[in-house]
């Protein structure tokens, strides 16, 4: 048994995961971190998109993850020019939470510096795949932040960086587990975030749902 529980996000864990943001993405423009307001949002418009894992010994929030439905026809990066994380989450609150999606939309994922390196990543990305297998969703789609691109951005261009990290080179430390965790890279963002040690540089990811079966009623 794991040592992590995989419970929907509630009303009592919001205060934690949004103390997760500053901590998981320190560079990040606190703009753009999620606040517990936010979090209470996500809660209300979709309950059952949002998860945390509970350490079992402490009751303590470990890590979390918050995402929304979103419709695409396709996830082709030549329709995202011009997305931004603001953009593509309501701002934050998930007001643009459509419940007839075909993709689940991952606004964020975090695991406390305490807890890195015990597997929670990936029990909360099992969480989302179980969760788009339920509802028949084409997938996932997210901007993953590159945060080692900012040791490499002299040398190398965003491009560059990110074929090197899926050809095993180098380790990033979002992307590679985001790699590992079956996500497919469709293409960059740029100033899809106000990062500025990676240049605002993200890359736009999908998912695709094996267990997809196309909806003919929509």
């Amino acid at each position: 048994m794991s040592d992590f529980l995989i419970l929907n996000t509630r009303p009592e864990h919001a205060e934690a995961c949004a103390a997760l943001q500053g901590l998981c993405y320190p560079t990040l423009a606190k703009e753009e971190h999620l606040t517990t307001e936010q979090y209470l949002s996500h809660i209300r418009i979709f309950p059952e998109g949002q998860f945390v894992a509970i350490d079992r010994a402490t009751g303590r929030v470990a890590g979390s993850t918050a995402g929304l439905l979103v419709w695409y026809d396709s996830i082709d990066p030549e329709h995202f020019r011009g997305h931004t994380y603001l953009g593509a989450i309501g701002g934050g609150w998930f007001t643009n939470h459509d419940p007839l999606g075909n993709y689940y939309y991952g606004a964020d994922l975090c695991v406390h510096p305490d807890y890195r390196g015990r597997g929670i990543a990936r029990l909360l990305y099992d969480a989302r795949k179980d969760l788009c297998r339920r509802l028949n969703l084409r997938g996932q789609v997210i901007g993953g932040m590159i945060p080692g691109f900012a040791q490499y951005k002299h040398e190398l261009s965003a491009e560059e960086y990110v074929q090197r990290v899926q050809a095993g080179l180098i380790y990033d430390p979002t992307l590679t587990t985001q790699l590992r965790n079956g996500f497919e890279v469709r293409g960059l963002l740029p100033n899809y975030l106000n990062d500025p040690p990676s240049d605002g540089w993200s890359v736009l990811l999908e998912w695709p749902n094996p267990d997809y079966r196309p909806r003919p009623d929509i």
